[in-house]
């Protein structure tokens, strides 16, 4: 996603608002006018005292480490990442300041969550999206010279909603007759995760993970695992899944030998028998 992009997404209300909420508290204390009507008591008050910072300082350290488990590439990403831990902090900072203040936050908060989703990605996409795993076994046997991506994802996870947008754009320019891109919500269906090795849990770090069969055998994933078996770390950026996947020559390869189509008005042989 480009910068350009990102900032026409952050004139929507979603982002405008949930920026606004996490920065709400820093801005009461900082700005002259608006402390001096939320706090009237005293000029003290519109200055941060050491509690208040030590739970700033904690918010920074926390998002930084989220969004980076997160695999947050982009400034949309890191936003979306961030936005609950800031909202948070905010919160206990209303109520640190002033119960009401606090309950009032708390009231808005849970609002803007029922009123103001995420915005979710409306572009084109080609992906068929399997409800179990069998229907992605049968899939993968029913037409082996058929190449498939496939994402294991769940809807809960901030990286899988980061990555959906992008795994659709390579969907729409990627694939072919014989080059398909798939999806399967192991959060739904667990024994797709069972099955693939994909740890599901809510501190995975296997989430997404993108498989790439061929003869309907694994041949690739990410993230993988080194020969000391641990994970290795990889950011689901659009650039990062074409080098990955070497999806450019995967997709001449597929287009070069694309699948030969059955035509209805096709002649039909018949044998015929010398008659005597």
């Amino acid at each position: 996603m480009s910068l350009k992009e990102d900032f026409s997404l952050l004139l929507k209300p979603y982002y405008f608002v949930n920026i606004f909420l996490s920065l709400s508290y820093l801005l009461s204390k900082k700005g002259p006018i608006v402390c001096s009507i939320i706090f009237p008591h005293s000029e003290s008050q519109c200055e941060l005292d050491s509690r208040e910072s030590e739970i700033l300082f904690f918010l920074l350290i926390v998002v930084m480490m989220r969004t980076r488990k997160a695999g947050s590439v982009t400034m949309i990403s890191y936003l979306s990442s961030s936005f609950i831990y800031c909202k948070v902090a905010n919160l206990i900072l209303w109520f640190y300041a002033d119960v009401r203040l606090g309950i009032m936050f708390a009231i808005i908060f849970v609002l803007c969550g029922l009123i103001l989703p995420e915005p979710t990605y409306s572009g084109p996409e080609n992906v068929v999206y399997f409800r179990t795993v069998a229907g992605l076994d049968e899939e993968l046997e029913r037409d082996k010279r058929v190449t498939w991506l496939v994402a294991f994802y769940t809807a809960w996870n901030p990286a899988c909603t980061n990555f959906a947008p992008v795994y659709a754009k390579l969907s729409s320019a990627y694939a072919l007759e014989n080059l398909k891109f798939g999806k399967i919500d192991v959060g739904r269906y667990p024994d797709a995760a069972k099955k693939y090795r994909i740890n599901d849990s809510a501190v995975s770090r296997q989430l997404p993970t993108i498989i790439l069969f061929k003869q309907a055998k694994e041949v690739s994933r990410r993230p993988d695992v080194d020969a000391s078996n641990k994970l290795v770390k990889f950011f689901f950026s659009e650039d990062n899944i074409k080098a990955a996947f070497d999806l450019n020559k995967l997709y001449d390869e597929c287009k070069a030998n694309l699948l030969k189509k059955k035509t209805a008005n096709a002649p039909v042989k018949s044998e015929h028998v010398k008659s005597d």
